[in-house]
C-alpha cells in the first residue's frame, strides 16, 4: 500500500502541454479516480505516476520517497492497461505466474500466490485453459490477476473496463471495488466515464484540458461543482445552467431571474456581470405560487421518475420528478428550485462561496 503525492506535476510535448500544474494527494489505501473526457489529461498523469512518461516538472512521491525520474521498474506498481496485455502462447496460470517466475520466486510459493489470486477472482477453473478462447470478462480478470499476483505498492488502471459491453462493464465494476475493499490496495483509475467514478471512487480528480476542475469526494463534486465544466460534466442529466445579468453581493439570500426573485444560499463571494445559476434537475419542482416560470415540451418516463423538459425565459431545465406527477407538453407552470441546493457561479465560470458550498471549496 501507498500514499502518492503529486506537485506541481506538468508534462510537455513539443509546443503543446498535456497536464498543466497538478497538485493532489492521493491517500493509502484510497480508490482514486482519474476523470475527464478524451484528451483531458488524465492518461498522461497516470503515465507519469507510472513511470512510462517522464515529467516536464513537478515531483511525484510514493511513500515519502521522490520518484518522478526513476523508471517504472523501480516504483513497486502494477499497471493494467484497456486492451488486457495478456501473452496469447501462455495458458492463464502462466499468465498470472510470469511476474513471479521472472523474480526468481520457489516454484511452489509461485504455484500457492497463484491459486489464492484465481480464488479471489473466480477464475480457478480457468487456470489451464489458453487466453485465446476466453470472454473477454475472463480475460480482464486474468490481466488483474497478473497485477494483483506481485502485491504491489499500488495498482494503476487505465480503463480496464473500456473494452467491455455496457451490461458487463457494470458488472465488473463492482467486482473491482469489491476486490479492492478486499485487499485495501491505493489504486489509481482513469475513466472517461462519470457513472464509473462516482461508483467506485473514494476520491475524484476531474481534468479539463490538462488542468485540475476540482478534487475531492464524489458525492462532494456533484452537490458542489466548483466550476460550470464539471457541472455539466456530472449527473446525468447534467445540472441546469441558466445565465443572467446581475451582480451578487455578499450576504445575498436571492437573485433576479426574467424578473422572478429566486432565493440562493448566503453568499460569502460576490460577483457581476454574467453570472449563471445552477441547479440538478432534483431540486427543480413544479409550482404554481412560484413566478420563475418555464412551458412544458417532453416528458421522458424512467421507471420511478420522469425527466420533465421545460423551455424558460433563461435556457431550457430539466426537473426530475416523480412518475405519479401528471404533466402536460405545452402547459406553463412556475418552476421552484431548493434555495440550499442552488449553485453560482462567476464570470470566469468558478463557483461563487456561499455558506452551503464553502467547506467543499475550500476542501477541494
Amino acid at each position: 500500500m501507498a500514499q502518492i503525492v503529486i506537485k506541481n506535476l506538468r508534462k510537455e510535448f513539443g509546443a503543446f502541454t498535456a497536464v498543466q500544474s497538478s497538485s493532489f494527494t492521493i491517500e493509502d489505501g484510497e480508490f482514486f479516480m482519474l476523470l475527464g473526457p478524451s484528451g483531458c489529461g488524465k492518461t498522461t498523469t497516470l503515465r507519469m505516476i507510472a513511470g512510462l512518461e517522464l515529467p516536464t516538472a513537478g515531483e511525484i512521491y510514493i511513500n515519502g520517497t521522490e520518484v518522478s525520474q526513476k523508471p517504472a521498474s523501480k516504483r513497486d506498481i502494477a499497471f493494467v492497461f484497456q486492451m488486457f496485455a495478456l501473452y496469447p502462447h501462455m495458458n492463464v496460470r502462466r499468465n498470472i505466474s510470469y511476474p513471479l517466475v521472472s523474480q526468481g520466486m520457489p516454484r511452489d510459493q509461485v504455484r500457492a500466490k497463484v491459486d489464492e489470486v484465481a480464488r479471489i477472482l473466480g477464475i480457478t477453473a480457468l487456470l489451464d485453459k489458453p487466453v485465446g478462447g476466453l470472454s473477454g470478462g475472463d480475460r480482464q480478470r486474468v490481466a488483474l490477476g497478473r497485477a494483483v499476483v506481485r502485491d504491489p505498492a499500488c495498482f494503476l488502471m487505465d480503463e480496464p473496463l473500456g473494452a467491455l459491453d455496457a451490461e458487463f462493464r457494470e458488472h465488473m465494476a463492482q467486482e473491482l471495488r469489491a476486490l479492492h475493499d478486499r485487499m485495501h490496495a491505493t489504486t489509481v483509475y482513469v475513466t472517461h466515464d462519470q457513472l464509473e467514478a462516482m461508483q467506485m471512487g473514494d476520491k475524484i480528480v476531474v481534468m479539463n484540458h490538462g488542468v485540475i476542475e476540482q478534487f475531492g469526494r464524489p458525492q462532494e463534486i456533484y452537490d458542489w461543482p466548483a466550476t460550470t465544466f464539471v457541472a455539466t460534466f456530472i449527473g446525468s442529466p447534467a445540472m441546469n445552467l441558466l445565465p443572467f445579468e446581475g451582480m451578487v453581493g455578499n450576504g445575498a439570500t436571492s437573485v433576479t431571474l426574467a424578473g422572478a426573485e429566486v432565493h440562493i444560499p448566503k453568499m460569502i463571494s460576490g460577483g457581476d456581470g454574467t453570472l449563471t445559476l445552477g441547479v440538478r434537475p432534483e431540486h427543480v419542482h413544479l409550482d404554481d405560487a412560484a413566478t420563475y416560470r418555464g412551458r412544458i415540451v417532453t416528458a421522458e418516463y424512467l421507471g420511478t421518475t420522469q425527466i420533465v423538459t421545460l423551455d424558460t425565459p433563461l435556457g431550457q431545465v430539466k426537473a426530475r420528478l416523480s412518475s405519479n406527477k401528471v404533466v402536460t407538453p405545452g402547459e406553463t407552470v412556475g418552476l421552484r428550485f431548493d434555495a440550499r441546493s442552488i449553485s453560482l457561479f462567476g464570470s470566469d465560470g468558478r463557483a461563487l462561496t456561499s455558506t452551503a458550498n464553502q467547506r467543499v471549496l475550500h476542501h477541494g
